[in-house]
């Protein structure tokens, strides 16, 4: 199969690894009334793509050169030492329970997929590894580029989001969509730039922050009902 069709299944909402349960912070949000309408959401996604969007893909771009630049001697630690700063990165308990659970269901997406690449270099922390870890380690084993590992990641940063926002808001489907459109060069840009980013060391990757978001999803963690897990 061709590098740009597996760039497409990567980047789809269906691929088996339960992304379509999440909305990306996007019901706490619209409960808070942050969220309204198209032009209120298309803010939204934009503060997603400058901060947890740039944050997430450079992490799956560093992890995609770990495996395929680094010696198998220093892997294991320098995916332990990504692990680490992305937690860092990650001020909320309920997010970064969240990311080790969907680094969980994308690796086991992986290994029933691609079951002669090898994913033990991941480190073998409680929970698992973070999802921009795996989805580097994954976009690797499908013969993906460092570029194209970031556009996945970017990709899903805002598409969960915009997804949710047609059954949170009840938006015309086909409005969200063109925002989406609109979107695409900022996309590209973040995309970018988090590729670029990956040549760092661990501890210099980007670390914008959405204080905001963190406070929304220790929230959402403790309500009884709500259509998303996230």
């Amino acid at each position: 199969m061709a590098t740009s069709s597996l760039l497409l299944l990567l980047a789809d909402g269906r691929f088996p690894a339960g992304a379509h349960a999440h909305s990306n912070g996007l019901e706490a949000a619209v409960a808070a009334g942050r969220v309204t309408d198209l032009a209120s959401l298309e803010a939204f996604l934009a503060g997603r793509l400058a901060t947890a969007g740039l944050v997430g893909a450079a992490f799956a771009a560093a992890a995609h050169r770990a495996v395929t630049s680094a010696g198998s001697a220093v892997r294991g630690s320098t995916l332990a030492l990504l692990d680490a700063e992305l937690d860092a990165r990650t001020a909320a308990p309920a997010l970064r329970t969240v990311s080790r659970r969907q680094g969980r269901a994308l690796l086991r997406a992986g290994r029933a997929i691609w079951p002669e690449a090898s994913f033990d270099d991941l480190p073998a922390t409680s929970g698992g590894a973070h999802q921009p870890l795996v989805l580097g380690l994954l976009c690797a084993a499908a013969g993906l580029s460092r570029a194209e590992t970031a556009t996945v990641a970017v990709h899903g940063t805002v598409t969960g989001a915009a997804s949710a926002a047609v059954r949170l808001l009840g938006l015309d489907p086909y409005q969200v969509q063109a925002l989406l459109v609109g979107l695409a060069g900022r996309c590209d840009g973040t995309a970018a730039e988090a590729a670029r980013a990956a040549d760092d060391p661990p501890e210099r990757l980007p670390a914008a922050a959405a204080p905001l978001a963190d406070i929304h999803a220790e929230a959402h963690a403790t309500w009884e009902v709500r259509l998303f897990a996230s």
